[in-house]
């Protein structure tokens, strides 16, 4: 898709950053609207980016940490298809978890939850390795070469 030539094209970078942002949370808030909306009265951004509602102590907070991973899994083809490039994968992967981190932040405050730095930690590590692995299988696909011969 945005598979471009060898030369560093910043633009690109910003265009390919910014289409993975926004699939992953497009993808998180339908899993978060699936598994969790069906539990709670009002589905708002806390689930999104405060650290309290990733919780192993109660259904609903499995139900959150589930919808993170599950984006992460998603995140991983989105990366297949925007990215294209293995080597690429744990840039764009860390820059889409410093990019959450810094929401969180803003919105909620300094995650202190143990369980929200071990969920994004593995979410991270899912993206960047499924991705990669994903990436990897279709640059070493083998080219198909076919030749056609007439009968004369």
């Amino acid at each position: 898709m945005f598979y471009g030539a060898a030369v560093w094209d910043p633009w690109l970078i910003v265009a390919q950053i910014v289409c993975l942002q926004c699939l992953y949370y497009i993808t998180l808030g339908l899993f978060l609207a699936i598994l969790v909306g069906t539990r709670v009265s009002r589905l708002s951004l806390v689930y999104f980016f405060d650290y309290v509602t990733i919780t192993t102590s109660t259904i609903t907070g499995w139900c959150v940490i589930a919808s993170f991973l599950l984006s992460s899994i998603a995140g991983a083809a989105y990366m297949f298809v925007v990215i294209e490039r293995a080597k690429k994968c744990l840039d764009f992967s860390a820059t889409l978890y410093i990019i959450h981190l810094f929401i969180c932040i803003v919105y909620g405050g300094w995650p202190s939850s143990i369980t929200w730095w071990i969920v994004n930690g593995t979410g991270i590590a899912v993206m960047e390795l499924l991705g990669e692995y994903l990436c990897f299988m279709r640059e070493n696909r083998e080219i198909q070469l076919t030749r056609y011969r007439t009968s004369v």
